[in-house]
């Protein structure tokens, strides 16, 4: 029962992502042509909130209701950055979605997102095998 709010909440929040039309495929792939500012301006906004909250963990150190103190650590750059988000932003060009709102999609009848759920699942598990194998 305690995990009702996170599913209502979930659900109020794919209600706004599809009402807003940031996660139809027409809107996303326009934004990729240039021709959608304002889904930068969500896209910034949200990398906005992201840092805020990211300074204020790391200002305030909360702890986990276990007693754990929350610590957000830092990832290195290499080339596997560069290359792992060159194919994130090629699948979401060819999409029109990122991870994120597919559950979305489909809760609004946009049942191609079935394909890219099936290729997100796939991303992972490859990514899962191929891991061990990975330069860090």
């Amino acid at each position: 029962m305690r995990q009702l709010r996170y599913l209502l909440m979930g659900m109020y929040f794919g209600i706004i992502l599809t009402k807003s039309e940031v996660v139809t495929w027409h809107k996303i792939r326009a934004m990729f042509y240039f021709r959608e500012p304002d889904l930068y301006l969500i896209i910034g906004s949200a990398v906005a909130v992201g840092a805020l909250c990211v300074w204020l963990i790391r200002r305030s150190k909360p702890k986990t209701p276990f007693g754990e103190e929350v610590t957000i650590l830092s990832t290195p750059m290499h080339k596997g950055v560069f290359y792992g988000g060159f194919l994130f932003g090629l699948g979401w060009f060819i999409t029109g979605t990122c991870p994120g709102p597919i559950y979305a999609q489909l809760g609004g009848g946009e049942f191609f997102a079935l394909f890219t759920l099936a290729g997100a699942l796939a991303g992972a598990y490859a990514f899962a095998w191929l891991k061990p194998k990975l330069p860090d």
